[in-house]
């Protein structure tokens, strides 16, 4: 029992495992497929293993040929939209669709497989899992083959006694590169064709005769035989035939593949045009059979009615043929034809027959059926005793059959191909329409049917009945596209080529339409081919080299671009443009050349230099410039760009595409600086009057020329260098913003001393000039076509100081504020204090405190008397007032609200060293900064006490305040006396009233 247990668990675990481990699974019929073009085909695709609705939904793609990355979609179950546009319109019509086979199974149908069609088939199923798990579409190939099967028989008609011998051939042949089969079969169609056709004999594809059920016995007894004779002619042999075997005999012949699933199917069928069997009773009273080939046709159609007679001897016969039981046409005995006068036009066009193949059988043929054919048809025979006889023996009228006529349907068939599917752009396009059905001559047009505009189409050209052609208006220049040539290569092939191609848009969709007209109607025919159009820019790129990135003064260098595309570029027109950027000035690419693709040189007159100096090459495929002796003119980014044109065509205009290379930088190395500067640090100390500061080379190249500039690090720490002033190559003088006075200007000096010693002169050096000097030298050189800096090199630096006597000026030291109000005037406090050395003399220069390091000079009061304004725009409102000697205080005029800020006044006092000697600074002082603050003009008294400093705002507005308060005081005390005054005076009148002197008084 517990063994029992087991087994069954176990198997109930493998059950289980199966039903979660099941997946989905498509198959679709396997591959590859080959099938007629024009023939209905079916495509199976099944699904198993799927979890949802039972009814699952299938969708169908193709990958052609053309672009087999790319899908198109054909036709779904789910989705009528799904279809693309080149396949919308066979999906409404039920040119192609799907029929379910059951919930999980479908057939793709397509009733009239065209060449196009041909591609890999995916059969997709949308999911309806839980989960992703399994294989949710499955693909197929087929291949669309010609139809070369052939059947032939030329049509008859028979007449045999009961028990003849009648032999028939059949010329059946095929060409299908592809290992077919064929099948050979005979059948009968008897009466109208209401019924179907009886099989008399078929040969298989496996090459076994297969008698019909009518005919089994006579072909088990030898009777009725299939023979093959040669290797295209199969003989239907029929022993004893019998009158129940008269009517109309052809032959079918089939093609037969086999499939990878090893089953067979038949590819392609063809009939014979059929022969008519009279087979006469011996021995019986006469009577006549009507038969016709096909009772219900198209318009344009051919009727064939045959009379066949039963007579028990051979007699003399009158035949009539009846249309709604009116004479069309009559045979006498004689065989004489003659027609009724309104069908005597047609008989004459060869449209109405009426022959007499034996004495007993008459058929009667109209070769374009029209409306106005249709209705009953009979024949009416007549037995004369002798030919010449007026009157009948006996007169029999066949049963009528009834004629149906249809308006005419299009038997045009068009197959559309290109010899060019894919091209590139300028490539030439040619395109093949072969018309098979047409009876007559066809007026042809090709059409353009962009994927960038669906629904609409571009007519390219037209050719009428008469060959007259015509092109569309896009197609009419030959600049752009070249001569269009439409060609008809033969009765039913014509051609269309394009020589060349415009862009991409040129490709998608060309349908050919051919029309016939016949009787006052036409007739249309279209088929399409796909053509792809690759853009001359697709996959085009230009990348360029270098072997060498920096190069010396005088060096060659080759720059090469490496043009590449999706397409070959041998037979393709390039041009190249070359483009340059100097590295100095900086600015956009500059067009130094062009190369034409008929190697014409297009210089650019941007960078003229060049154009002796460069040397230009092309290969296949890329450029090469190879600039001579390089100069640092050439130094900068070099880019090429590269233009294809459409092969073909001229290159005039604009080119089919074009794409410009990366860019690549190019340095000119110049010759090596020797330039050495001394970097010995050093110091300079004056009591006054001029200091001097060097600058010495101690080595550089040969004639070179220098360039000089001077710096000032002013003592304070965390300050800038200061440029005093710059002397370049040419002697030509620059000076820094901070000495660009022309005060300033005038005291500092720079001169060449020698070859290798330039000097900086200041003049009446002062405090405020202390600090350290150092200059900046670079090295010149003239190079061929222009100045070039080689190098420069950097002094040490050499302190500025003023020596003074012990002995030091009294000043007020003390940091002070005032505040003035804007557009009024200010003076800043600068007194003298303690006793002057006899004989002596004070200067005085005013300075406003500046965050450069270096405090600007605003007056300086020589001590012969003279008054300078380094700061020229101040100089109009600075004023030194001069109460007394010992009195420097500075009036500044018309206060602005820049003026605020921090200022200080330095005074010197000089003596003569002797009689006629110079004169020294003995000793200086500089005073405290005083701190001005500007008031708007339509500032209050708050604002002013408010933007003062607070002890200034104190000590001068306490007395303001003080009194502001006593005011207020006795304004409350007064109000507060009147008040009580006014109520004694109340009660006063109103003990006087009723005394009217009082009141009076």
């Amino acid at each position: 029992m517990g063994l029992a247990q087991c087994l069954t668990a176990a198997f109930l675990f493998l059950f289980l495992l199966g039903l979660t481990s099941a997946q989905r699974l498509v198959t679709v019929q396997e591959g590859p497929l080959y099938r007629v073009r024009g023939s209905h085909i079916t495509l199976w695709c099944k699904v198993s293993g799927y979890q949802g609705p039972a009814e699952q939904n299938f969708q169908w793609s193709i990958y052609l040929p053309s672009a087999p990355e790319r899908e198109v979609q054909i036709v779904s179950t789910m989705d009528p939209s799904f279809p693309y546009a080149i396949y919308t319109q066979r999906v409404r019509g039920r040119g192609i669709f799907v029929e379910r086979l059951q919930g999980d199974a479908v057939l793709l149908h397509i009733t009239e497989l065209q060449e196009r069609d041909a591609g890999q088939y995916e059969c997709h199923t949308p999911n309806t899992d839980k989960r992703y798990f399994g294989s949710y579409s499955a693909k197929t190939n087929l291949t669309v083959i010609p139809d070369t099967l052939s059947a032939s028989m030329a049509p008859q008609a028979l007449s045999h006694m009961e028990g003849d011998v009648v032999e028939l051939t059949c010329e059946v042949s095929k060409a299908t590169a592809q290992h077919t089969h064929l099948s050979v079969g005979w059948y009968l169609l008897q009466g109208a064709g209401e019924q179907p056709a009886k099989e008399i004999l078929t040969l298989s594809k496996d090459f076994i005769l297969k008698p019909g059920p009518s005919y089994e016995q006579r072909f088990l007894e030898g009777d009725v035989q299939l023979n093959k004779v040669g290797n295209s002619t199969y003989k239907l042999v029929i022993r004893g035939v019998k009158p129940s075997e008269q009517g109309q005999l052809y032959c079918e012949a089939a093609e037969w593949i086999e499939d990878p699933d090893k089953t067979w199917k038949d590819i392609s069928r063809h009939q014979t045009q059929r022969t008519w069997l009279a087979v006469l009773s011996r021995g019986t009273e006469l009577s006549v059979d009507l038969t016709a080939t096909e009772p219900s046709l198209s318009e344009g159609d051919t009727l064939q009615l045959s009379c066949v007679l039963e007579a028990p001897k051979s007699s003399n016969f009158k035949v009539l043929w009846l249309l709604n039981g009116m004479e069309v046409a009559r045979v006498d005995p004689h065989g004489v034809l003659t027609w009724e006068e309104e069908y005597e036009e047609r008989a004459r066009l060869g449209q109405l027959r009426a022959v007499k193949p034996s004495n007993t059988v008459y058929v009667f043929t109209i070769s374009e059926v029209g409306l106005e054919d249709k209705g009953t048809y009979q024949c009416s025979v007549s037995e004369m005793k002798t030919p010449g006889d007026l009157q009948s023996i006996q007169t029999v009228v066949s049963s009528g059959i009834q004629v149906d006529v249809k308006p005419a349907e299009s038997h045009l068939h068009l197959s559309v191909s290109t010899s060019t599917p894919r091209v590139t752009a300028g490539d030439p396009l040619t395109l093949h329409c072969e018309v098979q059905g047409a009876t007559g001559p066809v007026s042809l047009r090709w059409w353009h049917l962009s994927p960038q505009q669906p629904g609409h189409r571009e007519l390219v050209a037209a050719m009428e009945q008469d060959g007259t052609l015509s092109l569309g208006s896009a197609y009419r220049d030959g600049g752009a596209r070249g001569s269009l040539r439409l060609q008809k290569e033969s009765s039913g092939t014509f051609t269309l080529v394009i020589p060349s191609t415009l862009d991409e848009d040129d490709g998608g969709q060309y349908r050919c339409e051919a029309t016939q007209w016949a009787r006052g109607r036409n007739w249309t025919g279209k088929g399409e081919a796909a053509v792809t159009v690759t853009s001359m820019g697709l996959g085009l790129q230009a990348t360029l080299r270098s072997r060498m990135a920096t190069v010396t003064y005088g060096q060659s260098f080759e720059l090469f671009c490496q043009v590449s595309a999706s397409y070959a570029l041998e037979e393709v027109p390039l041009s190249v443009r070359w483009r340059f950027q100097p590295s100095l000035p900086a600015g956009p690419l500059q067009e130094l050349v062009q190369v034409l693709p008929n190697g014409t040189v297009l210089w650019r007159s941007a960078q003229p230099r060049f154009q002796g100096k460069a040397q230009l090459a092309k290969t296949d495929s890329s450029f090469r410039l190879h600039i001579h002796s390089a100069l640092p003119a050439n130094e900068g980014m070099y880019q090429c760009e590269v233009e294809v044109w459409r092969r073909n065509v001229l290159p005039l205009g604009q080119p089919a595409a074009s794409t410009s290379s990366n860019a690549v930088g190019i340095r000119v190395v110049l010759p090596e600086s020797k330039l050495q500067v001394d970097m010995k640090d050093s110091s300079v100390e004056i009591a006054s009057g001029n200091a001097a500061i060097q600058c010495r080379i101690v080595f550089a190249q040969e004639n070179p020329q220098f360039a000089v500039t001077w710096y000032l690090l002013p003592p304070l720490a965390d300050t800038k260098p200061l440029q005093i002033l710059r002397a370049n190559h040419s002697s030509v003088l620059e000076y820094g913003s901070e000495f660009s006075s022309p005060a300033q200007q005038s005291r500092f000096l720079s001169q060449r001393v020698s070859s290798s010693l330039f000097q900086l002169q200041i003049l009446s050096a002062d405090l405020g000039d202390q600090g350290s000097y150092y200059c900046v030298v670079e090295e010149w050189l003239w190079l061929v076509d222009g100045w070039y800096k080689l190098g420069e090199g950097t002094s040490g630096r050499t302190t500025l100081k003023l020596k003074l006597s012990e002995r030091e000026l009294q000043m007020e030291k003390t940091n002070g504020s005032i505040s003035a109000r804007e557009g009024e005037e200010a003076t800043l406090p600068c007194r003298l204090q303690g006793a002057l050395l006899p004989r002596s003399q004070l200067s005085a220069t005013w300075f406003q405190v500046q965050g450069s390091g270096r405090d600007g000079a605003l007056l300086s009061l020589r001590r012969d008397g003279t008054v300078q304004y380094p700061e020229g725009r101040l100089a109009a409102r600075l004023f030194l007032r001069r109460p007394s000697a010992r009195d420097f205080s500075l009036t500044l005029s018309s206060v602005e609200s820049g003026d605020a800020g921090a200022y200080y006044c330095q005074l010197q006092q000089w003596q003569q060293q002797g009689e006629g000697k110079d004169w020294s600074v003995q000793a200086l002082a500089r005073s405290g900064h005083t701190q001005l603050v500007t008031i708007p003009p339509e500032s209050t008294v708050l604002s002013r006490i408010c933007s003062s400093p607070p002890l200034l705002n104190l000590i001068l507005y306490l007395p303001l305040v003080l009194i502001l308060l006593l005011a207020l005081a006795v304004f409350c005390w007064y109000c507060k006396f009147r008040k009580s005054k006014k109520s004694n005076i109340t009660g006063w009148m109103m003990e006087l009233d009723g005394n009217e002197e009082a009141k009076k008084t």
